[in-house]
């Protein structure tokens, strides 16, 4: 899953219950969710946010933020300190998407 937006409530009524859910229910193998732009600013900043973040983490779910858009607003230390793999990220989709990975974007 793709997050790129600042809005909370997409967040916290579909990306992080699908996420969630894909998870614990084994809907898929394996859940990344890869924060792009404005959600990272958003994860630096908003305490509910982090929570919503570390228990995704918790459940096992791959949190993955984009290392370019983390460094534009300067966020990349915070977002490492709550546990998120801060990596450049365009590579990594594309691979993922040549390797057939299903890909959602909020």
């Amino acid at each position: 899953m793709i997050l790129s937006t600042a809005d909370t409530v997409v967040h916290e009524e579909l990306s992080f219950p699908y996420a969630m859910n894909s998870k614990k229910q084994g809907w898929m193998d394996e859940v990344r969710v890869i924060l792009w732009g404005p959600t990272e600013k958003l994860a630096a900043e908003d305490k509910d946010f982090q929570d919503m973040i570390s228990m995704l983490m918790v459940a096992g779910v791959e949190v993955i933020a984009c290392k370019a858009c983390s460094d534009n607003f300067g966020v990349s230390e915070d977002l490492e300190k709550l546990g998120i793999n801060v990596q450049y990220v365009g590579t990594l989709v594309t691979e993922m998407l040549k390797d057939s990975w299903y890909q959602l974007t909020f």
